[in-house]
């Protein structure tokens, strides 16, 4: 009797776990897997899902599609679809973006350089590309013909000025005379009293104060600086010195309370719109000097111009200089900064560091001129 119980018995425990096992497997299933009561599959998906941008209008979803490609599959992507690029930050400022948005197809843009510029700052690079005409002057002239447009402040009636606080050059020239703070106060004076017309070409006794002639004479083989970038590049000065020496310069720049994209284009120079910390859209190994003056400065975060640093040495062909102007930080700050340059892989064909003293010596303010070169060899 005990032996048939204990086989018999064994066989009953299987078939109850057995049964309990999949009852338990069973509610799980639905306590876990079914909508609420009242709500629907889907609905139940966005809750635990939400979606990844607000509601923006009508305008946003038709630039950013995704696009089926007219002729299907296209090998160079290896997508059928276009997918216009928006950066992510721009879905960080959702309110400013909707503004951004909300126009009228077909028609006039709204005056709103600065909501734009603002987008850019807070990272949101590239814009969404809309589709209406941008505010413009209302009864512009002909520009002038190259060379005199080089050094010819170009008419009020070619701006339009809604975005700024001076409404003529002649306003932007005298703010020099104010103590209002305002980006190169001094840089849209083109007479021959003004300082930009002595810029990057009168020699100085500050070792910290390289001249144009002077770079271009350190590169081998001579002449062989042809094209270039001017980050910051101002009012144009720089690209323009460059542009009298056969070098052809693109400038990038921003428009801080100032025509500075209009005034450049006005003197024969190809004004890039864009911000710091965007990846150059230029291709790699391909520019012969990159110059930047004060905008790579220790307002940026370290990290961040790690990036650029990088992405400048990217740009630069092997063998091709880089330029950096006159680069601000305080005194405590010089192993940091010193460090992060010397860690890009850069080979010093100049190296100064001076102090800053127009504020006062109190305040330890220095500068950093350097003339690097992306070796000709190796550099990879």
């Amino acid at each position: 009797m005990e032996t048939k119980l204990h086989h018999r018995f064994p066989l009953r425990n299987h078939l109850f776990y057995i049964l309990l096992l999949i009852t338990s497997n069973l509610i799980t299933f639905y306590l876990f897997s079914s909508p609420p009561h009242g709500s629907s599959p889907s609905s139940s998906t966005l809750s635990v899902t939400p979606p990844t941008t607000p509601s923006f209008p009508s305008e946003y979803y038709a630039f950013t599609g995704p696009h089926k490609l007219p002729f299907g599959h296209n090998p160079n992507m290896d997508s059928s679809l276009l997918n216009p690029p928006l950066a992510q930050p721009c879905l960080l400022s959702g309110s400013l973006l909707t503004t951004f948005l909300s126009y009228n197809v077909n028609s006039s843009c709204p005056d709103d350089e600065p909501l734009s510029q603002k987008l850019l700052l807070r990272g949101c690079d590239p814009l969404p590309i809309r589709r209406c005409r941008p505010a413009s002057p209302k009864n512009p002239v002909p520009p002038l013909p190259y060379p005199d447009s080089l050094w010819t402040t170009p008419p009020d009636e070619n701006i339009h000025w809604s975005a700024y606080t001076c409404k003529s050059f002649k306003c932007l020239v005298d703010r020099i005379k104010t103590r209002s703070f305002d980006d190169c106060k001094d840089c849209f004076d083109l007479s021959a009293s003004g300082r930009e017309i002595k810029r990057w070409v009168t020699p100085s006794t500050n070792p910290l104060d390289f001249t144009i002639d002077e770079v271009l004479s350190l590169a081998k083989p001579p002449n062989s600086i042809r094209i270039g970038l001017d980050l910051g590049g101002g009012s144009g000065t720089f690209a323009v010195r460059m542009r009298e020496r056969n070098v052809t310069m693109v400038a990038s720049t921003l428009n801080l309370n100032g025509p500075f994209s209009n005034f450049i284009a006005s003197r024969g120079i190809i004004p890039l719109y864009t911000t710091v910390g965007k990846r150059l859209p230029i291709f790699d190994n391909t520019l012969d000097i990159v110059h930047s003056m004060h905008v790579l400065s220790n307002w940026i975060p370290t990290t961040v111009l790690h990036f650029v640093l990088f992405d400048v040495y990217r740009v630069l062909r092997p063998g091709g200089l880089f330029w950096l102007d006159h680069f601000f930080f305080v005194e405590g700050q010089m192993e940091e900064y010193v460090s992060v340059i010397e860690s890009v892989g850069f080979e010093k064909l100049k190296w100064e560091i001076g102090r800053k003293l127009d504020r006062g010596a109190e305040l330890k303010e220095m500068y950093i001129s350097a003339l690097l070169q992306k070796p000709l060899k190796n550099s990879w």
